[in-house]
Formats: C-alpha cells, structure tokens, sequence
C-alpha cells in the first residue's frame, strides 16, 4: 500500500501591510512534491482554512523559479490543486503517514494557531508517522501540544528560516516576529547552517525539518528515506 502525505500550504497573501504580498514559496511545494511523487507516495494539500493558496510573487523570480515550479505553473491540473485545497476538518490523520509543512511568509500568520492543523499533526505523530516542514513551515510546529500537553518541538533538534535570513532577505521589518526565538522559547533545540541559504536539514526521531528553500528537496529525501525504511 503506497505512503500517503499530507502537504500544507498557506492562505494568507500578504504582510500585515496589505501593500506586500507574500504566500506559498512554490519550490518548497514543487520539490518535495516531486521527490514523493518519485517514490510512488500518494499525496493531499491541506491549508488552515481550505480553498485557494496564493503564490509568493518572489518565488517566481530567478533563482527560486525553476523548471519543477514553472512545470507546475504550466499544468492547469496541478494548479487546481492549489485553488481547493483540503480544510483540516476534511483529514483524518489515520489517514497519512507523514505532513509535510511547506513556507513562504504568509503562513507565520496561519499556521501557529490552527486548532486544525494542530489536531492533524498531533494525530500523525503520537501514531509513529513522520512531521517535517521546511524554512518557514516550522511556524506550523510552534503552537502543536501533545497529548500531555507538552509542545511537539520541547527538547528536539529544529531548524527553519533563520533570523539571519529575514534581515539578508529584507523582510526582518515586515514579519510579525522572530519565529527562531519563538521556536527557542518553546524548548526546541533550535539549529541553523552556518552560511545562510544553503541546503540544511535536521532529523530528530519521526520529526524532520529544512532551513530554507534550498532544503526542500533534502528534507523530502530524508523524509522519504524513513517512510522507506518503516515498511
């Protein structure tokens, strides 16, 4: 029986300032879908609300615009995909063996709070299946209790989008907070690359994560190389 994942992706379309877009960082989607995709893994898109996700317009730009997101762009069938997506109270967690929490600026402002999401990711952890995000999908790990109540992310090995990054990649005055420190606060032994915007990706048990868009591919890898293994 094939894998199943469970991908999620953002609603929001812009900053608190109206005036800058944001949304799904597209490659962090188009990449790890691929890899899956290879593997012969059946996939789903879940988002907060369900329905339409915007594009971040930077991810659409050289260099992040690459040939897996204009092929994905390019394909009306993968483009509806992403006008209807799957409303958590849609998802069964017994239904998946991994989530998948891909970034973009726009989701520091769904995902955290998400009861949803929460419930799912809860659902497929305590089940022995594998939570992963990549660069700023580890806003979806934030808020996410157990069932002891402790957070998911308290005394494990984390990394995602770096505050570093946010200052290199201009935005550190538009985001609504430093999700690092965030991640620190909740006991998450929070780790980063030591350059900025190369591929990093941490494993902690069934709990996977990638720093930045450049990781997506290897966090989908690493992702996919325990599913293989747990069969």
């Amino acid at each position: 029986m094939a894998k199943r994942i469970l991908n999620v992706v953002t609603n929001v379309g812009h900053y608190d300032d109206p005036s800058h877009p944001t949304g799904l960082w597209l490659s962090e989607l188009t990449h790890a879908w691929q890899v899956f995709e290879d593997r012969g893994f059946e996939q789903s898109i879940v988002s907060p609300q369900g329905g339409p996700a915007p594009l971040e317009p930077r991810s659409l730009k050289f260099p992040s615009y690459d040939r897996t997101s204009k092929a994905w762009r390019d394909d009306p069938g993968r483009m509806v995909l992403l006008e209807n997506t799957l409303r958590p109270d849609q998802v069964d967690p017994a239904d998946y063996d991994a989530i998948y929490f891909t970034g973009g600026h726009g989701v520091m402002y769904d995902f955290p709070d998400s009861e949803g999401l929460h419930r799912i990711t809860r659902g497929i952890f305590e089940q022995g299946g594998i939570v992963s995000s990549v660069c700023h999908g580890y806003c979806g790990l934030l808020n996410t209790r157990l069932s002891d109540g402790s957070y998911l992310v308290a005394g494990r090995k984390v990394t995602g989008f770096a505050w570093q990054e946010e200052v290199l990649a201009r935005v550190d005055k538009l985001v609504p907070y430093n999700v690092e420190e965030e991640m620190k606060k909740r006991g998450a032994r929070y780790e980063k690359a030591r350059l900025p915007f190369v591929s990093y990706v941490v494993a902690d048990g069934n709990l996977v994560t990638g720093q930045n868009p450049g990781s997506a591919k290897e966090t989908a890898e690493k992702v996919a190389g325990l599913l293989q293994s747990s069969r």
